[in-house]
């Protein structure tokens, strides 16, 4: 059975979605994700890749923010749609659920049903990158659209930023906006809550990446607290 995705609604209409999947600014992320897309994993054979650059997704009225770093190769970048698919979803999603911030614990495609609710997530980087590393112009490049996106999320309390790379990907639109004046300021570890100057919340947790879930680095019961503190200040508690 072969599966066809079409583009995802964003919180401001089509113009941000359509500036992102028509996005051709990094040659380097757009010839990877296209030749992935082209030979695919053997087990999605009869999958047809999105292999295009993926744009956030969840509730617009969102009040929690949750910042990854780019799509996976056979996740997102395969389904079109974050944390879908791949093993970091597998992993985040029943905690959402759980929390009543994802309307099912599961997320394998595009048309499954699953809803967010409370929650909008989003990435630094729009395009699966070469070993999960983007260059530094890469994420440059990506962070208007990761700006368009929070900007239309009127009604924020909490970012939670997944990994150091988001982290610093979030504190560079911070900066940008001149909401913070100093990156510095802001250290990350698992765990780091910080009350930023224009009233929102950021919280920090290790990304639930496959290699921190089975490693033992990030656990179920770790992931949880982050997003039980998340809930209280953004007030769904």
């Amino acid at each position: 059975m072969s599966h066809t995705f079409d583009a995802v609604r964003d919180p401001s209409g089509n113009a941000v979605r359509d500036a992102i999947i028509t996005c051709e600014r990094c040659p380097r992320l757009r010839t990877y994700c296209a030749g992935i897309a082209e030979t695919r994993r053997r087990a999605y054979q009869d999958h047809v890749y999105w292999g295009r650059p993926v744009p956030g997704f969840g509730d617009p009225k969102a009040r929690i923010l949750i910042v990854g770093l780019a799509p996976g190769a056979h996740g997102a970048n395969r389904t079109g749609r974050p944390f879908t698919g791949d093993g970091s979803g597998a992993f985040m999603y029943p905690v959402l659920h759980d929390l009543g911030l994802a309307t099912q614990p599961t997320a394998t495609h595009r048309h499954d049903g699953l809803k967010l609710r409370h929650a909008w997530i989003a990435s630094v980087v729009r395009c699966a990158p070469p070993g999960d590393k983007p260059l530094p112009e890469e994420l440059r490049n990506c962070a208007t659209h990761f700006a368009a996106e929070a900007a239309s999320l009127t009604r924020l309390r909490v970012v939670v930023a997944l990994g150091k790379i988001a982290w610093d990907g979030h504190l560079a639109y911070l900066l940008g906006r001149g909401i913070i004046t100093r990156r510095s300021d802001y250290k990350f570890t698992h765990g780091a809550e910080y009350l930023l100057p224009n009233g929102l919340h950021l919280l920090g947790t290790y990304h639930p990446s496959l290699r921190n879930t089975n490693t033992g680095r990030l656990n179920r019961v770790m992931f949880t607290r982050i997003f039980v503190r998340a809930r209280a200040l953004a007030g769904l508690d």
